[in-house]
């Protein structure tokens, strides 16, 4: 089994968030509600980096801040509308928010 870590995510509408989280690239994994009618709780994936988003007001808390190291961050910022910007520890990186409040900051190495 490979150890990993997920972030869980506050989102008021998973369906909204997993049609915002797939212009960075993540699919729908799968959904949980512990029956009709209840929250969602959503798995979305990009290659091996997971989230797990949740309607499940207890789970997380809006303004969290989740960092991504992602491929081609040029790519995510054109689709945004996002500057890319140098930072001092070898990465080019955006910082994005989704419709939840949550915050992305996004990075690809650059050595």
């Amino acid at each position: 089994m490979d150890e990993e870590v997920i972030p869980i995510l506050r989102v008021a509408d998973a369906a909204a968030a997993v049609d915002w989280y797939g212009r960075l690239g993540f699919a729908q994994e799968w959904v949980h509600r512990f029956e009709p009618g209840m929250p969602a709780f959503v798995s979305v994936a990009r290659g091996r980096v997971r989230l797990f988003l949740s309607e499940h007001r207890g789970d997380a808390r809006p303004d969290t801040l989740v960092y991504l190291r992602l491929d081609a961050v040029e790519t995510i910022a054109d689709e945004f509308g996002a500057t890319v910007e140098e930072a001092p520890w070898g990465a080019r990186e955006i910082e994005l928010r989704d419709p939840d409040g949550n915050r992305l900051r996004i990075g690809t190495p650059t050595g």
